[in-house]
């Protein structure tokens, strides 16, 4: 495929190469990361593989350490292709790669240790940003282009269909900063939309669209927080009921998808309207509009529908260990896996809120140039993160200062999470480099990307880690 052909020419060549080492491979172990980009990483590669008809196996890591390579290389696979994950670990795998175990093949966007191999589809390696303008599905995405070229697959497959997916997974990744996509991004999507898998429209920039009756919609929206709105029951049914708008039908509530696009505006204005006059500032304010991406041959009304909720009902099956779930619902499964992974969603839900509400009544602690919570078995170690991130701006909790979160992951070590926001990045944050620094001080490891990062650190060393995180983060900001 030529470089003006691809969905992101600066890494067409790196593409071609790795399609190239997985046309010629007899089988190859597919290894992935769990969460919503992790697996639909897994899916756009496990589709394009199989639609090239190269034999392939799929496994999943919640976190890819020297131990895990170890054991994906004792699978004496000749090629092993790893998706959103890889780059962080290189000087591990290279190692392997050295000693024969196996040839690596990485489409990853997370940054790359101190090391090298022939075959790495990055975008940091060509100056794209990796955490806001192409996720792991993206680069996976530009890695299943380039595979339609060297393979005998049927020419109809051009794998533009599963742009969709990359979107999912740029959406899950928080990659959707002022309400739209970016970068390299942008090319995924109009390619998605050129090929009918997806719609990209304006509208309300509110989680659930598609599934939540409109009260529980506007109750729930916590990111631009509205007085008699936000976390306001009695305040929501006031406000719809006094519209001029038909918001139930047959006794019941509608959800927003069940509007007409005149009711949409109706609704929307007066939204912004209520909005001003409780004095919500207007840069908030605009955050009420922005871009949504539609996966065009989903059900309408359903968790897949709206990559946002898709990428939520994604993380709910691979943060409780059922990662098989989330790659069968995104290889098509609307029946078994889809209805478990609903009931994984459910349960999903009921833990985030119970976690944020665990954060509002225990705070948070201040330092200097960060704030921090233990969760101790609290929480979730696999979920820690988002609450972390969701808990930004609660009551109590401070935007302008990253947040770190810890939760135990057993007797001996501790998970780390940390989230920052978009202003915070413009002034100089990195907690990849941060938090990576801070961990390997005192005995553990960690990386990810500017604007959220995570850490694996021995148990008993949180007190010094935030010292020296506190420490790092000041002079990025300073």
């Amino acid at each position: 495929m030529a470089a003006a052909d691809g969905p992101v020419p600066e890494l067409q060549s790196r593409a071609d190469a790795c399609a190239e080492q997985l046309c010629s491979a007899d089988r190859v172990l597919l290894a992935s990361h769990i969460d919503a980009d992790g697996l639909t990483s897994a899916a756009v590669a496990a589709t394009a593989l199989e639609r090239a008809s190269i034999p392939f196996e799929a496994v999943f890591e919640k976190q890819l350490d020297a131990e895990s390579i170890a054991s994906i290389a004792a699978r004496e696979y000749e090629t092993v292709l790893f998706t959103d994950f890889g780059s962080g670990q290189l000087d591990v795998i290279a190692e392997h790669e050295r000693d024969g175990a196996f040839v690596p093949v990485i489409a990853d966007h997370h940054r790359p240790a101190e090391a090298d191999t022939d075959l790495h589809l990055n975008p940091l390696l060509e100056g794209i940003d990796g955490a806001s303008e192409l996720s792991g599905a993206g680069a996976t995405y530009v890695l299943a282009r380039a595979l339609t070229a060297c393979s005998d697959a049927d020419e109809r497959h051009d794998n533009r269909d599963l742009a969709a997916l990359a979107v999912v997974g740029a959406v899950g990744d928080m990659q959707a900063s002022d309400g739209e996509l970016h970068g390299a991004n942008a090319g995924i999507v109009a390619e998605g939309v050129a090929a009918g898998a997806l719609e990209e429209t304006t509208d309300l920039a509110i989680y659930g669209k598609q599934t939540r009756p409109l009260p529980k919609l506007l109750e729930y929206a916590s990111d631009v927080r509205i007085p008699g709105i936000t976390n306001d029951e009695r305040g929501v049914v006031s406000f719809l009921d006094g519209l001029d708008v038909e918001c139930r039908a047959d006794g019941a509530w509608k959800q927003w998808v069940d509007l007409t696009d005149d009711e949409k505006q109706r609704l929307a204005s007066a939204l912004v309207q209520h909005a001003v006059s409780r004095g919500v500032p207007a840069f908030k304010i605009d955050r009420l509009v922005g871009t949504s991406y539609v996966l065009a041959g989903e059900t309408v009304g359903t968790e897949l529908r709206d990559a946002s909720e898709f990428s939520t009902l994604l993380n709910a099956t691979a943060r409780y260990e059922r990662a098989d779930v989330g790659l069968a619902v995104c290889l098509g499964d609307r029946e078994e896996a889809f209805d478990r992974a609903k009931e994984l969603l459910a349960n999903h839900r009921r833990n985030l809120s119970e976690g944020i509400e665990w954060v509002e009544e225990h705070g948070v602690t201040r330092e200097e140039h960060i704030q921090w919570f233990d969760a101790g078995g609290e929480i979730r170690e696999t979920i820690v993160g988002i609450i972390a991130g969701m808990s930004m701006g609660a009551d109590g909790v401070a935007r302008d200062v990253p947040i770190v979160a810890f939760a135990r992951k057993g007797d001996e070590e501790t998970k780390v999470s940390s989230r920052g926001t978009g202003p915070l990045v413009g002034r100089g944050l990195d907690l990849s480099a941060a938090m990576g620094e801070a961990a390997r001080a005192v005995g553990g490891d960690g990386g990810g990307h500017d604007i959220a990062a995570g850490a694996t650190i021995p148990a008993g060393t949180e007190p010094e880690f935030v010292e020296r995180a506190d420490r790092l983060v000041g002079e990025q900001l300073d």
